[in-house]
């Protein structure tokens, strides 16, 4: 009895002992840790803004899309005979572009002019047999019933024939042949493609603190890439009441062509708001590149405060070289942390080295 008290006694020393020590080891452990003190102040880099002056070269780039485009199917379906266009063609509003085989709507249409002038016959008849009370005067009326469904059923079949000839709904250029001759043409499937490339739409993404550049109706300059020299007018015929992600509304252009037509559909362009000139200078805040956090819809800038770093929200407008102008969100005396991002976070305390 005395030996299992002392096996007890024994086990419960070196449970207690184990316990001591995994306790000691932990507290040892946690000791050798680093615990980041959040208000404890962070030593970082920072500048006072002041205006600067830029040369204002200030544009909006955008894209040249067609005033009318569309893609035209057949209204029945058909074999296709020939297509009378390509890919390149300039084509005229009502031309015949694609002949469907209506050679079978052509003999129900003989079929039916048959039975009119049967009908047309019986009709004279039965009149004269009426009026001398020969027959009854119901067969007259419908046999003229008769006459009157048989013209209905062929100005149908006209209609249909006349269908078969498929045409230019505007004129434009085909931009896009999807069918060949032998091949089977039914509604909806497309035939070709016409774009209308004399008069274009001109889209730009504009900042909400510069839409009021942009005024419906109004004449601006615009230009395309490929085509530096040649200006051309356009005039604002919409701007958008949503703005997308990063703060800014479509303004769209609407432009003639020139003459020769060398704009072509998705081509990139520029577009000068009015009273700007290129070679004119202008003050405006620019800071580093690099004192930007955030992310690229949202850009941001830690505003030294009080003391603390605090995040601004900012909106920028033109990027040279490694510095970056800034259109809102930033005034002349902010002070903006440059360097000294490590452990930075809003709301920490900091201390600006020199």
């Amino acid at each position: 009895m005395k030996k299992i008290i002392l096996y007890i006694v024994l086990a419960l020393a070196l449970i207690a002992i184990t316990v001591f020590q995994l306790k000691k080891n932990k507290e040892t452990t946690v000791n050798r840790v680093y615990q980041y003190d959040k208000e404890q102040a962070i030593n970082v880099q920072a500048i006072t803004l002041k205006l600067e002056s830029v040369k204002n070269d200030i544009s909006y780039t955008g894209t040249f899309e067609p005033y009318k485009e569309t893609r035209i199917s057949a209204d029945f379906q058909g074999k296709i005979n020939s297509v009378l266009v390509d890919v390149g063609s300039a084509v005229r509003k009502g031309q015949a572009l694609v002949q469907l085989d209506n050679s079978l709507l052509k003999l129900q249409l003989q079929t039916v002019e048959i039975q009119i002038e049967g009908l047309e016959n019986d009709v004279k008849r039965y009149t004269i047999l009426a009026n001398a009370d020969a027959i009854q005067g119901v067969q007259l009326e419908k046999t003229e019933l008769a006459l009157k469904s048989a013209k209905v059923q062929q100005a149908t079949i006209k209609e249909q024939i006349n269908k078969t000839t498929i045409t230019a709904p505007f004129s434009g250029i085909v931009t896009a042949k999807l069918s060949e001759e032998g091949a089977f043409a039914a509604p909806g499937i497309p035939l070709l493609q016409i774009t209308d490339i004399s008069s274009l739409k001109f889209t730009v993404n504009v900042p909400e603190q510069e839409l009021s550049q942009f005024e419906i109706n109004q004449q601006y300059a615009l230009s395309a890439d490929a085509y530096p020299e040649t200006v051309l007018s356009g005039k604002v015929t919409m701007t958008g009441s949503n703005a997308n992600m990063g703060h800014s509304f479509p303004v769209q252009l609407s432009v003639n062509n020139t003459a020769d037509l060398k704009i072509k559909s998705g081509m990139f362009g520029k577009v000068l708001p009015i009273g700007m000139k290129n070679d004119s200078e202008v003050k405006s805040i620019i800071i580093p590149a690099s004192a930007i956090v955030g992310t690229n819809i949202q850009p941001q800038v830690y505003l030294v405060k009080n003391g603390k770093a605090m995040l601004q929200d900012i909106t920028t407008s033109t990027r040279f070289q490694n510095k970056v102008q800034v259109s809102s969100g930033l005034t002349e005396g902010d002070v903006i942390i440059t360097n000294g991002f490590i452990n930075l976070f809003d709301g920490a305390n900091v201390t600006i080295s020199n």
